[in-house]
């Protein structure tokens, strides 16, 4: 499948496994392939994002995505969901986190470096998201898989990636709208 990306979805798939290395984690996650996709510039899907006015946002993103891997992966949504069931999440972190220390319960956390320099695989979350990026594509008659297809794919998936973009007005529909609707969205 990788033959079928642009010079641009291939950038943000290696710079991702730059953001997993720099961070000392296990694998390649979402949100390492969103973060790549922030440091794409004169692009389709860097064009789109700036045009829902997400350019220059970055560090509310990387901050919505640590508070993320802080509780230990989980949206807001699961959190509501155990909510629902009794079970208070920011008391869970509070208390694992006086024990163990901050960031005790972060997804990923670091490898300790105990990985050399070699291939960082890929979640099963992140490979699905490269294969849903090739259904867009195909759904959008487009011939190659480009960094556009890649933030439909995070749009559209549900999970942390998907609700930090929504929360910065960029949602699939919204970045539908800009690329192949003729018109500019504008952020919620």
């Amino acid at each position: 499948m990788f033959e079928r990306f642009t010079k641009d979805a291939r950038a943000v798939v290696t710079g991702a496994v730059g953001h997993c290395e720099r961070a000392r984690e296990e694998k390649v996650d979402e949100a390492h392939l969103l973060l790549a996709l922030l440091d794409r510039e004169a692009s389709r899907g860097s064009f789109a994002l700036a045009s829902l006015g997400l350019a220059g946002r970055r560090s509310e993103v990387e901050r919505d995505l640590a508070e993320a891997r802080r509780r230990g992966g989980l949206s807001r949504a699961d959190a509501e969901a155990l909510t629902g069931l009794g079970i208070d999440l920011t008391e869970i972190v509070s208390r694992v986190e006086e024990a163990h220390g901050a960031g005790a319960l972060a997804v990923g956390g670091t490898g300790g470096g105990r990985r050399g320099a070699g291939r960082r695989p890929f979640t099963r979350g992140a490979k699905d998201l490269l294969t849903e990026s090739l259904r867009i594509a195909v759904a959008h008659r487009d011939r190659h898989i480009g960094d556009e297809h890649l933030l439909l794919a995070l749009t559209a998936r549900p999970g942390v990636p998907a609700e930090v973009l929504a929360d910065h007005g960029v949602t699939y529909e919204a970045v539908t709208r800009v690329l192949y609707g003729g018109g500019a969205a504008k952020a919620g």
